[in-house]
């Protein structure tokens, strides 16, 4: 009886550091993605220790966006007869202990590489609140923990003159008039491709129209400018900016005959508001020469 006792108290002391262990890190600190790097200790390889470590230079965070798949990575040399758990801060939960899964959440999966002594978290899936510092932990005592931060970003397309809002947008543009659509992309993990459409035609930029041409700057924004010098009536219609991982978007240009300066690279929207607005400045015009000439 004596030595079954002892065997389940080896066990839950070894394979389940859950609450009842203390946490490697203060959690408050790591919710900051800029400094958890800092949290991350530096092993001297000619002097490791003696007992379980971490090759803290081996992964750092990991920034995906929403859908793909997340793969955590620690490495843990000389493992002895510790064990290796995931823990998230976002709700303190236990999700693995060696490869065997302790949520219910079945979007986790955990990995192990013995030839290489990886220790990998799969997040399928992943999602904006799936964002946020997670711990790689061994079972030593005190434990001792690797942070990760995830960052789950969507990226959001946007054409200058339409609102991120809306799914569409209109532009009006002087005939003769150059037509500037710049089309830009945030939160992405990598930069982005990007194609224009014109009425849902792939736009030829040596076509013998002539005079339309793409400049793409690429980095942690990317930015498309469409060019199209001397607009003509044949340029109106639905004009698309598809990035190559990030959701399109869409708007329509009209091109306008005569002089209509207020309406050059302005939105709808904003056309009918500078009207109202001027509408507005000669009422009260009329309504103040009205009590200067005839009193109040």
């Amino acid at each position: 009886m004596l030595k079954s006792a002892t065997v389940i108290f080896v066990f839950i002391s070894l394979v389940i550091p859950s609450s009842t262990v203390p946490f490697a890190y203060d959690w408050a600190e790591l919710d900051d993605e800029n400094r958890i790097d800092q949290h991350r200790q530096k092993i001297d390889p000619d002097n490791p220790p003696l007992g379980p470590y971490f090759d803290y230079d081996f992964f750092r965070n990991e920034t995906i966006m929403v859908g793909d798949i997340a793969y955590l990575k620690c490495r843990v040399h000389n493992i002895q007869n510790k064990t290796v758990s995931w823990v998230r801060h976002l709700d303190i939960n236990l999700l693995t202990v060696g490869t065997v899964m302790y949520t219910s959440d079945t979007r986790f999966q955990s990995m192990h590489d013995a030839d290489t002594e990886e220790w990998t978290l799969k997040l399928k899936n992943a999602q904006l609140k799936d964002s946020g510092a997670y711990e790689c932990q061994i079972s030593t005592t005190p434990p001792t923990g690797y942070p990760v931060y995830l960052s789950v970003v969507e990226p959001i397309t946007q054409i200058l003159g339409v609102r991120e809002d809306d799914e569409t947008g209109e532009i009006f543009i002087n005939m003769g008039s150059t037509i500037n659509l710049t089309c830009i992309v945030r939160n992405l993990p990598e930069p982005s491709s990007i194609h224009w459409t014109h009425n849902r035609e792939e736009i030829s930029y040596d076509s013998p129209r002539g005079g339309v041409s793409v400049i793409t700057e690429k980095g942690d924004i990317t930015t498309s400018y469409l060019l199209i010098q001397r607009a003509r009536s044949s340029d109106s219609g639905e004009y698309k900016c598809t990035p190559s991982n990030a959701h399109p978007k869409t708007v329509h240009v009209h091109i306008l005959k005569g002089e209509h300066p207020e309406a050059m690279q302005s939105t709808g929207s904003s056309f009918s508001g500078r009207r109202q607005i001027r509408a507005t400045i000669f009422l009260f015009s009329i309504i103040f020469v009205a009590q200067v000439m005839f009193g109040r």
